[in-house]
């Protein structure tokens, strides 16, 4: 290789090194990456913000789309979800909604991955809160402009 290809080799490999050196703040972070944290710095010890209260009025409330689950009307706080036990059942399984006045989990829950309908409540449907969640006070996070089906059927073109 000649001298002059060394050389620019040489200054080439130097550059690259430079600008990528260059291209770290003082943190380490790459500064081609915006960051996204926020004003605190990465790991630093921020305090979680306040959970949202409950809505414990026991009202239902109407569905945004077919097949949606219903929100949790009440408090689930203390609840257990475990293995051995499930809160919920007490109050919404079949033999029990007439004395609580809870509503009746679906039948979907009774129906095992085949299809097949079980006397009780199928394993893959038992913690509720996997799709169930406790309705709260808490703000939207970005702006929501859904429009119920039946409100955009009747719009005038």
């Amino acid at each position: 290789m000649s001298a002059l290809r060394r050389a620019l080799a040489g200054a080439a490999l130097g550059g690259g090194l430079v600008f990528a050196v260059g291209a770290f703040s003082a943190d380490g972070v790459p500064d081609v990456v915006p960051r996204v944290t926020g004003a605190a710095q990465p790991m630093a010890q921020v305090p979680a913000p306040p959970l949202a209260r409950p809505i414990v009025d026991d009202k239902r409330v109407m569905r945004n789309y077919p097949e949606q689950p219903p929100v949790i009307p009440h408090s689930i706080d203390g609840y257990q979800l475990t293995l051995k036990t499930n809160r919920c059942l007490d109050c919404h399984r079949r033999q029990f909604t007439e004395g609580s006045g809870a509503p009746m989990i679906s039948v979907t829950h009774f129906m095992d991955r085949d299809g097949q309908v079980l006397a009780d409540v199928t394993p893959r449907r038992y913690f509720c809160n996997a799709c169930h969640v406790q309705q709260t006070d808490a703000k939207p996070l970005v702006p929501n402009n859904f429009e119920d089906m039946l409100l955009v059927g009747k719009k005038q073109p």
